[in-house]
């Protein structure tokens, strides 16, 4: 494991518990598939934490919970949340700490750093829970705002980790 966070807590605005915790999570569930969005105005984002909700149970097939962090604070994921009734975590990181912990990309150096709208990408981090000490498993950093994993990629990457 990279200096990750094998840990964290943030506000959930969908299903699971508030707030959400990898450690807080049922035993069976052996991984967790982590979405960092963009921000809130973002369109790509928008429609995929929606294919997600569509697809949600193909990783529960996998013993995997999904979560999408967006970097906003609550009320603003709450919004998504309202639109779209998301049947997995949703979780607000405003201050984009977890997001930077786990190395979500940020393009245009500072200037990206100072604003998610400009500069923060897309990612998609697999956390591995089989063993006492989680580890990040699998990640896909994305490049531009269009440059994400299909779902049918994340989900063949979490049986290669199952060995199946």
């Amino acid at each position: 494991m990279s200096d990750r966070p094998a840990d964290f807590s943030l506000p959930n605005v969908g299903a699971g518990s508030d707030p959400f915790s990898l450690s807080a999570l049922p035993d069976d569930v052996d991984f967790v598939v982590l979405y960092f969005q963009r921000d809130y105005h973002c369109t790509n984002c928008r429609d995929q934490v929606q294919t997600l909700a569509d697809r949600v149970e193909a990783f529960h097939e996998r013993d995997a919970e999904v979560a999408s962090v967006l970097p906003e604070p609550p009320d603003r994921a709450a919004d998504w949340q309202e639109r779209y009734d998301l049947p997995y975590p949703l979780l607000a990181d405003p201050d984009a700490e977890v997001s930077d912990a786990y190395d979500q990309p940020v393009r245009f150096g500072l200037l990206g750093k100072l604003s998610d709208f400009l500069g923060r990408m897309p990612a998609v981090v697999v956390v591995d829970r089989r063993d006492d000490d989680p580890e990040v498993a699998w990640t896909y950093e994305g490049s531009s705002t269009f440059d994400r994993p299909d779902v049918g990629g994340v989900l063949a990457a979490l049986d290669g980790l199952r060995g199946g």
